[in-house]
């Protein structure tokens, strides 16, 4: 009898490890996958194009049904695992059913933050992390004429985009004094932003937001900035994009270990010796991950040693992102902060909205950013992942292709 593989979550990370496991181990476990979304694992990246109307709900999935079929892997979606009973080894779902394992895989992902607020719950405002979000994003956009997206982040941002494709007004207010403050500095984030204003969005930068208030005919958002009067936004629709955190209840339930989020070896193995976890709800070393990478880093290594063939161990991902963010290039990686030994080589173009900062420290890049002009990317990814010396390479460092 082949042993019980159980994975819970069929996102990103989950649908990348059956893909390396189903590549190095074919018909090694019987695997079962419980989702709690409706439709098989998609990518979450490209949600934004569907919002915007750049693509299809269909065009999102990783693996058609035959894949699944093909590799006898038996999916049960739309289920919300309740418990992991984790002495008789089950996992109990909302409809009562228990289904036993041997080993267990969780990735259970993350979950959007709701500002604690009055008027958070009301009808009308969404959070944008999934393909259902997505979707009453586009229905709202049918019938409604104005929006307000609270944060900007990189979500946040491409919300605000894809509204505005679909014909919205669109606010975006951010409680930060500059956009994606985390990938960007000030300088490169004028520049994503002077984009997003020529297309009509409009910015509301180190305002917190007070309350959502109003009935579905006249809605509200109340906004203040340090020092100013509150001021009122109106808003048919508002999209809370202010963050997400590990999905570790179903895990702190059943005793594991949780630090934020789910803690896990270098094996991604967490403290009980049948049960790994990967993804977005992970904490490996001290640090959880919420870009695609760091969670393919993961997959590839869990997979190993759910093969029986591990040899490879995780240390840990260089926090990358190379992404269009509503058709902006942008690039951002390593530590940009200022310290002692480091130094920086700027590059600005305001014609062609143009921004490149590279982060030095001795001989070594540490950090970069490329707004407009992406070209170069891997190799300066590259080189900070390996930290290698750049010698003459640096002379022309600021044009690599």
């Amino acid at each position: 009898m082949k042993p019980r593989l159980v994975v819970v979550g069929h996102g990103m990370a989950a649908a990348r490890t059956l893909e390396h496991l189903m590549a190095i181990a074919p018909g090694r476990h019987d695997v079962t996958v419980i989702g709690a979304e409706p439709v098989p694992g998609y990518n979450r990246i490209l949600l934004s194009p569907v919002l915007a109307g750049e693509m299809t709900k269909e065009e999102l999935q990783l693996q058609g049904a035959e894949w699944y079929t093909r590799h006898g892997i038996r999916l049960k979606l739309g289920r919300k695992a309740t418990a992991i009973l984790r002495g008789p080894r089950e996992i109990v779902t909302d409809d009562g059913v228990r289904t036993p394992y041997d080993t267990l895989l969780l990735a259970t992902g993350s979950r959007p933050v709701r500002l604690p607020i009055p008027g958070a719950e009301l009808e009308g405002v969404a959070t944008y992390r999934d393909l259902a979000d997505t979707e009453a994003m586009i229905r709202a956009s049918e019938v409604y004429p104005r929006a307000v997206v609270i944060g900007g982040g990189l979500l946040g941002l491409e919300a605000a985009s894809g509204l505005r494709t679909r014909g919205m007004e669109v606010d975006v207010v951010h409680v930060m004094p500059w956009v994606m403050e985390r990938q960007l500095d000030e300088a490169a984030a004028a520049v994503v932003q002077r984009k997003l204003e020529s297309r009509g969005i409009r910015f509301h930068l180190g305002a917190q937001t007070l309350a959502i208030e109003g009935d579905r005919s006249a809605r509200s958002v109340t906004i203040q900035r340090t020092g100013a009067d509150p001021i009122s936004l109106p808003a048919d629709l508002v999209v809370m994009a202010v963050g997400i955190r590990p999905d570790t209840a179903l895990a702190g339930a059943a005793g594991l270990r949780v630090d934020r989020g789910i803690v896990v070896d270098d094996t991604l193995l967490t403290y009980d010796p049948r049960i790994y976890a990967v993804g977005e709800c992970v904490r490996h070393r001290g640090t959880c991950y919420g870009l695609v990478q760091p969670l393919y880093d993961m997959a590839k290594v869990c997979a190993t040693h759910l093969a029986g063939v591990g040899s490879h161990y995780y240390s840990g991902s260089t926090q990358s992102t190379h992404l269009k963010v509503t058709g902006i290039d942008v690039f951002s990686a390593g530590d940009l902060s200022d310290a002692p030994r480091r130094q920086s080589q700027v590059l600005r173009d305001p014609v062609n909205g143009i921004y490149r900062r590279l982060v030095l420290e001795d001989d070594r890049l540490v950090g970069g950013i490329l707004v407009g002009d992406s070209a170069g990317a891997s190799r300066y990814a590259d080189l900070i992942r390996t930290k290698a010396s750049l010698g003459p390479l640096r002379k022309e460092l600021m044009f690599l292709r």
